[in-house]
């Protein structure tokens, strides 16, 4: 069976943290789904499916390769906080999170060439500190909130709003290693040394 690995995803920091573990995909390429959520759709619902859609179109293209995908949704109690469009819903998402617990949830599929898969979740809980008007104001200046789910980054600036977590760190970066490796390895796919 190939040992080839082929990352379903855009995201910098999946690539950056696969590294931190050894794991270096043959190729990335990133899935052109819709990932609008449905209507009434759980966030939990929307990771996981999302992160299915993604492998599974990716695995159509490449047959004979192991295929990762993921996704993350940010949730306070049933809504999701994407990826802001601007400045103005992200201080939006602050203000939500400010003094709050919020989820997060990293839907994981990973194909293997055989046609087998697993789907799995890992969900983290995340607490933010009460912000100022002055915190969010210098944050939303770094620009460091572009195209993160919730619109902040735990493992940059954002890291001093989070007093606790409960789960997975990387999964609130944006990928459960422990779980990721485990899934593949559970498909058979071995790092090359």
């Amino acid at each position: 069976m190939s040992q080839r690995l082929i990352l379903a995803s855009a995201s910098p920091r999946r690539r950056e943290l696969l590294a931190q573990i050894g794991i270096v995909p043959d190729a990335v390429l990133p899935a052109e789904i819709d990932e609008t959520p449905r209507p009434g759709e759980l966030p939990l619902a929307t990771a996981k499916r999302l992160a299915v859609l993604k492998a599974s179109a990716v695995a159509e293209q490449e047959p004979d390769a192991f295929v990762l995908a993921a996704d993350t949704v940010v949730a306070v109690g049933r809504r999701q906080l994407g990826k802001p469009a601007d400045g103005a819903e992200a201080r939006a998402f602050l203000e939500m999170l400010s003094g709050r617990r919020h989820r997060v949830f990293g839907g994981i599929s990973v194909i293997a060439p055989d046609g087998r898969r697993s789907d799995r979740l890992s969900t983290s809980m995340v607490r933010f500190k009460r912000l100022a008007d002055a915190d969010i104001a210098a944050y939303l200046a770094t620009d460091e909130w572009q195209g993160k789910a919730g619109g902040y980054a735990i493992q940059g600036r954002a890291g001093a709003f989070v007093p606790a977590i409960n789960g997975s760190y990387t999964n609130i970066v944006g990928l459960d290693l422990a779980l990721t490796k485990s899934m593949l390895e559970g498909l058979g796919w071995k790092a090359l040394t």
